[in-house]
């Protein structure tokens, strides 16, 4: 396992100890499974199963365990939205400790890749988000500064990161007293790849006014860095708010940390090209020897158009292709990811095992497929393959104690677990829902008497269906009766993922409609209703852990019902309906025997992404359009105008603008239809 920078005593002037906050104690079988899993954690245990069914607070029980061993925890989940919600919890349990998120930053991700049968080359393209950028520097700032941290992180933090050395060696420390010339402090912000932009204050930019230095580092959110100097003396540290210019604090020390996981000394990069020369020349002569001139000709000219980049700017596009280069590693060693920045000691909790232990294993084949075309064809060096996801067998290697999370775990944690440790009963005395089969003839008009059930009582409904074609056409459909009604699937940005099921608990929408998106962990008490469309077509999304998994959808509401669409019942719909009904009954005789009566759980609705800001009112952009006063005709001339707008807006780059006039431009369409068009009467 590779070296990780220890942190110092200085490092750790912040830290706290883990404590949780709560308005509610252990109950149920949590006080014992609290117990089990501390005592395994404090035993040098390597793996324990936590086996808990949906709704009998996982996470708490975690957050308790979190408290009691006091390590910094990094916390895996297999998608972002669960990951998000994951944080949310977390950050409501520890207030005064550092929860971060750590999820991939791209919105969308085309990646380099070479089709040699049709000689077609895709260049890499991708749509970086700001927001979750800056909290991925939130995270790896926090872990080299307090041991009080928590990262809820998906699968994609086995990914190849900057060298934790290198980052935490660049890292400008300032404190207030201490001799530093001016010029030398910019100097190293720009080595830092901060930009110097005097008008737009932005994140990772600075700014400077004669002996004032503004800083906005990478990992802040609406805070700044002031410097004064007086001469080449510190005089004064602050910290000022970016829109208003308010004094926060005064501050003693600050650290400025890199505006890039990648960055990299002078003498690091230099180094890095000579290497990078070297496999260069030794490529270009196996290709010239083979009598390959075309894949040299390619190779020779990119290559060494990087290299010219990477020596003026200290960067260029694809830098993390010559990753083993900068971080000085020999070739197929495993490269750094986001667990090199975690002390030895860390504790590691895999949410959802059954499913996020595969997708770990998977990412490695998949990369390592798609780079062999590229090297082969001359685009990128062979080095290229190692900037890639930990193998399963590396991760493995570079784990201090595990604990595996699932309602359903799978043979290999069972097998690999020292202690499994059950948790089956539900603080809020909700038995697992009862569930339904019912025939697939006439499923649409019972499924839409359920549906309107369910609005008059102001609940919400999950449908999961086998296929994309199948959700978009029943979305039409239950659109066109009437049913207020959204769609989630993959193509959908994480942030507005999250948005979605938060409409949907606050009552946006009635009914939420998708495919393997609403099976593991998330936490929508608000929903009543589960149905499962097409129950017996076996296969990996009807099978026993998907049903069970599904099933407990429902499991936070004292009204919860799931109906399985079916002809006939399967061998892994009989497995479901046993371990369903086994559950409820212990959860039953727990509920008699204490004299309790089951309760909805009732959870707060709150933005699940924002983890690091506190709450704000919601504030209105643009001023209210009077849709109900306005005519047919001039609605359409206004959404002409809007179109425009928008389209100028997004080519001059403010798309913050244009993102709100398109929000305007989406309401008008809803009520007077498309432009040209005659909005149907329904």
């Amino acid at each position: 396992m590779m070296a990780v920078p220890k942190l110092n005593t200085v490092q750790l002037e912040e830290s706290r100890p883990f404590r949780v906050v709560a308005p509610f104690e252990p109950t149920g079988d949590q006080p014992t499974a609290i117990e089990s899993l501390a005592a395994g954690v404090l035993a040098g245990e390597k793996a324990q199963v936590l086996l808990g069914a949906t709704g009998t607070g996982k996470t708490y029980t975690v957050a308790k365990l979190v408290e009691k061993v006091q390590r910094p925890t990094l916390v895996l989940a297999h998608n972002k939205t669960l990951a998000a919600q994951l944080a949310s919890e977390f950050k409501e349990f520890f207030p005064d400790n550092a929860v971060e998120y750590f999820v991939s930053y791209y919105d969308y991700y085309q990646p380099e890749a070479y089709i040699a049968q049709t000689d077609t080359y895709i260049e890499k393209d991708s749509s970086i988000n700001d927001e979750i950028d800056k909290l991925r520097h939130s995270a790896t700032m926090a872990l080299f500064e307090r041991r009080d941290v928590i990262v809820v992180a998906s699968v994609s933090c086995i990914y190849g990161l900057g060298s934790p050395e290198e980052y935490s060696n660049m890292v400008l420390s300032l404190r207030q007293g201490q001799q530093r010339e001016r010029d030398v402090i910019l100097r190293k912000l720009v080595e830092l790849q901060y930009s110097r932009n005097d008008i737009a204050f932005q994140r990772g930019n600075f700014r400077v006014r004669g002996d004032v230095i503004e800083i906005f580092p990478s990992g802040y959110t609406e805070r700044a860095v002031r410097i004064e100097l007086f001469g080449d003396e510190i005089e004064r540290l602050q910290e000022l708010d970016v829109l208003t210019g308010e004094l926060l604090c005064e501050r003693t020390h600050v650290a400025i940390y890199p505006a890039s996981h990648y960055v990299t000394s002078r003498e690091t990069l230099l180094a890095a090209t000579e290497r990078i020369e070297a496999e260069l020349a030794e490529r270009l002569a196996y290709f010239r020897e083979h009598d390959r001139l075309l894949e040299a000709q390619r190779l020779e000219q990119r290559t060494r158009y990087d290299l010219e980049m990477m020596l003026e700017m200290g960067y260029c596009s694809g830098i993390e292709n010559y990753s083993r280069h900068l971080t000085g590693r020999q070739a197929g060693e495993a490269p750094y990811t986001l667990v090199d920045y975690f002390p030895d000691d860390f504790l590691l909790v895999i949410d959802e095992s059954h499913v996020t232990l595969p997708q770990v294993r998977a990412m490695y084949k998949g990369d390592q497929a798609r780079k062999f075309s590229l090297i082969e064809s001359g685009f990128r060096l062979p080095s290229a393959y190692d900037n890639r996801p930990l193998t399963f067998d590396e991760f493995r290697e570079r784990l201090n104690q595990t604990i595996y999370v699932s309602a359903t775990p799978a043979a290999y944690e069972l097998g690999e677990a020292q202690r499994v440790v059950q948790q089956v009963i539900r603080p809020t005395g909700i038995p697992d829902p009862i569930v339904e089969i019912r025939p697939i003839s006439g499923q649409m008009d019972d499924l839409l008497s359920e549906i309107r059930l369910r609005s008059t009582r102001n609940e919400r409904v999950l449908v999961t269906t086998l296929t994309k074609k199948m959700a978009e056409h029943l979305t039409d459909y239950l659109k066109d009766v009437g049913v207020k009604v959204r769609y989630l699937h993959s193509d959908i940005a994480t942030i507005e993922r999250v948005e979605i099921l938060r409409d949907l608990r606050a009552g946006v929408f009635d009914v939420l409609v998708g495919i393997n998106l609403l099976r593991e962990g998330l936490d929508l008490p608000e929903v009543s209703l589960v149905a499962v469309l097409d129950a017996d077509k076996e296969g990996f999304l009807r099978s026993e852990t998907s049903l069970v998994q599904t099933i407990g959808r429902a499991a936070r509401n004292v009204q919860g019902l799931v109906i399985l669409y079916a002809d006939v019942v399967t061998d892994s719909m009989r497995r479901a309906l046993d371990e369903t009904d086994r559950r409820r009954a212990i959860q039953i005789a727990y509920n008699e025997e204490h004299g309790i009566v089951p309760h909805t759980i009732k959870k707060k609705i709150k933005d699940m992404i924002e983890t690091t800001k506190v709450a704000e009112d919601g504030t209105v952009y643009a001023a209210p359009t009077p849709f109900a006063k306005m005519k047919a005709k001039e609605a359409r001339a206004m959404m002409a105008r809007l179109e425009k707008e928008m389209q100028q807006a997004s080519r001059a780059l403010e798309f913050e603008k244009a993102a709100e006039l398109r929000d305007i431009l989406f309401d008008l369409r809803e009520k007077f239809g498309e432009p040209g068009k005659k909005k149907s009467k329904k």
